[in-house]
């Protein structure tokens, strides 16, 4: 018999936990620790910063669906992991003893290396559930007493996409209530031009997305440095390609989001071996630990290098289909090791997103992730709005049933008719 730990309960989590499940022996069991009772469907995020949604409609209580698998599930936070003793430490006191472990907690947000940055400080944030809940509470006042807003990514961003998205759907909803003629926004990002997305860019993703920006009069600040951040005013540092200073931007707003840059949580942070110096697990082709041969990681706490250097640094984006084909690849590989065979899957880190625009949307597909790549593709329409609709929908009642078909494979390259760009 072995135990099998999944620490975090997220996009990476979850799945990771229902697959694990499905592949252990019988004997086996599955544990799952996290430190939120319930599951959020991040993607929806930036919807509900502007109240599109509400919390209800995009988490559900974790407990209920493991135990319909056989899953254990402890709702703790991790204080520290002891990898030389396989031992998990909760915040609680309790110790998990695991054979195997698979670490798939999402990132620290790292709020505190700008001052004045994120929800504690000036500016919102829809990382979470709680931040953009706390956005979309603020959102009506804001309207009532519109102003400047300053939105987009802070240096050592890696998921740009969420701050495309709130800037589009904020600029949809001012639209919609007759108020954007007061609103003058500025998209402020790390990226060293628009539609770079820490990818390097993907197809036309320059041009078209500086299309849309300027037709919805969005103007935008490239190899941008957040340095501070005072009530209603940002400072920032636009750098030259040389790296050399550009121009010092004091902008002031109303109403700002910035996503802030990510770091492996304290749990982790400093094992040696484990992780690298931000904090994120190291991780071999088959999702384990060079080290700690008995620890394997998924989605977004896992290390990748930046695709390029750029002047300002930029994170490598994990997206939805990559953390799907890490997951799958880590449950057979422990089998493997269950079975005194050596792990032999290989994630395919390919990307393929979904960004809704509030009314329209841009899809992209970059097979693989980091450049030079066999399939370069990106398109923006109306399509894409309602297929984000629809893949949350999907993607919910995915994770009700415990259902452990290759979501993007099946629904977003078959449904949304990319299949032939695989």
């Amino acid at each position: 018999m072995a135990h099998i730990v999944i620490l975090g309960a997220g996009i990476g989590g979850m799945p990771m936990a229902y697959e694990m499940k499905e592949l252990a022996r019988k004997e086996d069991i599955v544990t799952v620790i996290s430190d939120s009772e319930s599951f959020q469907f991040t993607p929806s995020n930036p919807w509900a910063g502007v109240k599109w949604r509400i919390r209800s409609d995009i988490t559900f209580p974790i407990a209920p669906y493991l135990e319909k698998k056989d899953i254990h599930f402890i709702p703790q936070g991790a204080k520290r992991l002891h990898p030389d003793k396989n031992q998990i430490e909760l915040v609680n006191g309790q110790v998990v003893d695991y054979d195997y472990l698979v670490i798939a907690t999402g990132p620290k947000l790292a709020f505190d290396e700008i001052p004045g940055l994120g929800p504690e400080g000036h500016t919102h944030s829809v990382c979470n559930i709680d931040h953009a809940e706390k956005s979309g509470q603020q959102w009506d006042g804001f309207c009532a007493a519109p102003g400047p807003i300053v939105v987009g990514a802070v240096q050592g961003a890696s998921c740009y996409g969420p701050a495309y998205e709130y800037a589009f759907i904020m600029e949809t909803d001012l639209r919609k209530r007759k108020i954007r003629d007061k609103v003058p926004m500025t998209f402020v990002t790390a990226e060293p031009y628009i539609g770079h997305l820490g990818l390097g860019g993907v197809g036309d993703s320059k041009g078209m997305m500086e299309s849309m920006l300027r037709e919805r009069n969005i103007k935008w600040i490239c190899n941008a440095k957040v340095t501070k951040v005072e009530a209603g005013k940002m400072f920032v540092t636009e750098l030259n390609d040389d790296g050399s200073v550009k121009k010092e931007h004091e902008l002031p707003f109303a109403y700002s989001m910035m996503l802030p840059a990510f770091k492996g949580i304290d749990a982790v942070f400093g094992i040696e071996g484990l992780t690298n110096p931000r904090g994120f697990i190291i991780a071999d082709p088959y999702q384990r630990n060079p080290k700690y041969k008995n620890i394997f990681s998924v989605g977004v706490c896992v290390a990748i290098p930046p695709v390029e250097v750029t002047p300002v640094p930029t994170g490598t984006p994990k997206t939805g289909y990559m953390i799907e084909s890490m997951v799958t690849a880590t449950a057979h590989n422990i089998r493997s090791l269950l079975d005194g065979k050596e792990p032999d899957e290989k994630a395919s880190w390919n990307a393929i997103c979904l960004a809704d625009f509030g009314d329209s949307g841009a899809a992209f597909v970059a097979l693989p992730q980091i450049p030079p790549r066999n399939v370069n593709w990106f398109k923006e329409g109306k399509w894409v709005h309602y297929a984000k609709i629809a893949f949350e929908k999907y993607f919910i009642r995915k994770m009700k049933k415990g259902s452990t078909e290759p979501f993007y494979e099946k629904y977003v390259l078959g449904t949304m008719g990319l299949k032939k760009l695989k």
